[in-house]
């Protein structure tokens, strides 16, 4: 007999409570290696993403921004030392690479953030925010905006859930990498984006501490952000 509450449960736990065992500890030359070039990185991350969107949607050179901070978070990321692609734990109390929980966890994240764009609908200084960040794929190109929207995504996993989580240590890193990321984030100005990134940060940093690696993060982030990009702009316009 199924139970809908017991396996709800056992795939929280499963995907964002228990780590699966790994030993990736590292010696200190390379730990501190990795602490001053993710925060040069970090830096020169934060400036180029406030300048991005700043710049006017429809205007080209979001473009070459958004693809310089894509490039930057990457660059920062691979340069400051390994990363893992990480395991998930199996039904069958065995591990596999992480697909299927970071799949159902991404949709899980849309239907929330679906649901809080109701609220967001009816408070027009919140629903501004919200499109000063999605007018540029409203007034640009959406396949342009989109194939950002993924390397983007991707970059910053492999910053925030894979470079800084690593060089942050195992204490506290959910919690550290998270505000980073939500500080980093509000250089926008943008308080909705900010508080967006705390929530998506929070949960990828789950899922990076259970898996070990950035896989599970990068796959809930592009579902994730990819939904947002899509669906958001309609789901507000229908609540007008």
């Amino acid at each position: 007999m199924i139970r809908p509450a017991g396996e709800l449960r056992d795939f929280i736990a499963a995907s964002l409570v228990a780590p699966v065992p790994r030993d990736h500890r590292e010696d200190g030359a390379l730990v501190r290696r990795r602490r001053v070039v993710t925060a040069l990185t970090l830096v020169i991350g934060s400036v180029v993403l406030a300048a991005t969107l700043r710049i006017e949607p429809g205007n080209d050179l979001f473009y070459v921004g958004a693809l310089a901070l894509a490039a930057v978070w990457i660059t920062g990321g691979l340069a400051a030392g390994r990363l893992h692609v990480g395991w998930a734990h199996t039904r069958e109390s065995g591990v596999a690479r992480p697909v299927v929980q970071p799949v159902v966890l991404a949709l899980l994240a849309v239907a929330v953030f679906l649901a809080g764009a109701v609220l967001v609908g009816q408070v027009p200084w919140l629903a501004g925010r919200v499109d000063d960040v999605l007018d540029h794929a409203r007034y640009g190109s959406l396949p342009l905006i989109w194939g950002v929207t993924v390397i983007t995504g991707i970059g910053e996993e492999l910053f925030f859930r894979g470079a800084l989580f690593a060089a942050v240590g195992r204490r506290h890193a959910v919690a550290v990498t998270t505000l980073v990321y939500g500080l980093a984030t509000a250089a926008t100005g943008n308080l909705v984006l900010a508080l967006a990134a705390l929530v998506l940060g929070l949960l990828t940093g789950a899922q990076r501490r259970v898996t070990g690696g950035v896989l599970a993060p990068i796959i809930t982030h592009v579902i994730w952000s990819s939904s947002m990009l899509l669906l958001l702009p309609s789901a507000l316009d229908l609540l007008r």
